[in-house]
């Protein structure tokens, strides 16, 4: 069973949020480790969460950092900080040194580009095309924040392309601004007296530093295009796969079936839906407590939502319950445990 977890180079664990995508993450990339494989798990969950699963620090965000090695296989671990690999982009794509220091000091880029909506989800598809083009691993396995935010991250390679040729970049690398076109802008606002003069001033250096942040970026604007092809490229590539983890019970059943659904409507390939967290059957329990009552009655939904997302693949789409954690697991070893059960649950 751990042939079908692990067929991909690629593999995208996603899913709704509290269904422990990243406990699973880190137990698959401990096994493809163990089976030989050299493997690097890596978040962009804003929570970091894998940095607790794995005992790994801060330096993560930076360079990968070796959790562990078992003979040829060895296994890396990696935190995306969006800012941090919005710099050393800069540092590494810019033209030159001076290209680098006119972005580097623009006001906008420093009080705002790293914070700005849908850049967490550019940086994360940055930062999968540099480990993957690196050669340095086998299997990379991706940890994805919630649903709708794991959307963010697949359509994040079109946004980025369809940005770069948008009609604000063009209008801000128009020549007209190195010449008049500034001082007229500047004598607009001036003469524009419906406005208070600090909203005026504000406004003005707020589009000016815009503008010249789009200008100083410009030469990059290839590379972000060519980039964002390739993850793209990549995300719906034969050898990539995504596991979706979902919770049990039949309300997480709808949620389950979004994601599904745009997942295939957008050419990626699906592994095995991973049900977690699923009760035991305490049938042959003896005792009504109300303890023992709940558990049942947890157990018999569990049980239902099953059914019903089995009922919802006649063509035999893989579906993997995985039996709730007494303890859910803290480290390397019941990471492990976790991983020889998971790879030895058959679809049920």
């Amino acid at each position: 069973m751990s042939s079908d977890l692990l067929a991909g180079r690629l593999i995208v664990v996603v899913g709704a949020g509290g269904v422990g995508k990243t406990t699973l993450a880190a137990a698959l990339a401990l096994g493809s480790a163990k089976e030989g494989r050299r493997t690097l798990v890596m978040t962009f969950d804003p929570s970091l969460r894998l940095k607790d699963a794995l005992g790994v620090v801060d330096a993560a965000k930076d360079d990968p950092i070796r959790v562990m090695e078992h003979g040829p296989g060895f296994l890396d671990a990696a935190l995306l900080d969006a800012k941090r690999t919005f710099d050393r982009l800069i540092r590494t794509y810019a033209p030159g040194a001076a290209a680098a220091r006119r972005i580097f000091s623009n006001r906008f880029y420093r009080d705002m580009a790293g914070n700005l909506s849908g850049i967490l989800e550019y940086m994360a598809m940055e930062r999968l095309f540099e480990m993957q083009a690196s050669g340095r691993y086998d299997r990379i396995i991706l940890d994805t924040p919630p649903t709708r935010q794991a959307m963010d991250f697949l359509q994040a390679p079109m946004r980025m392309m369809n940005l770069v040729d948008s009609k604000a970049i063009r209008f801000a690398t128009d020549p007209w601004w190195d010449g008049a076109g500034r001082k007229s802008l500047a004598v607009h606002f001036a003469l524009k007296g419906a406005m208070e003069l600090s909203d005026r001033i504000i406004g003005r250096r707020f589009l000016l530093d815009v503008v010249e942040f789009i200008r100083a970026f410009a030469p990059l604007f290839d590379g972000f295009r060519s980039r964002a092809e390739e993850v793209r490229n990549l995300l719906q590539a034969e050898e990539t796969r995504f596991l979706l983890v979902a919770g049990a019970g039949p309300d997480r059943v709808p949620d389950a079936m979004f994601f599904l659904r745009k997942l295939v409507e957008t050419g990626h390939h699906l592994g095995p839906i991973l049900v977690n967290q699923v009760h035991p059957s305490l049938d042959a329990a003896p005792g009504k407590e109300d303890g023992l009552t709940l558990l049942r009655f947890l157990a018999d939904r569990d049980q239902r939502g099953l059914t019903l997302l089995r009922s919802l693949f006649p063509g035999g789409q893989k579906i993997i319950p995985i039996a709730l954690e007494p303890v859910p697991p803290a480290d390397l070893e019941t990471l492990g445990r976790l991983f020889e059960k998971v790879s030895k649950t058959g679809p049920d």
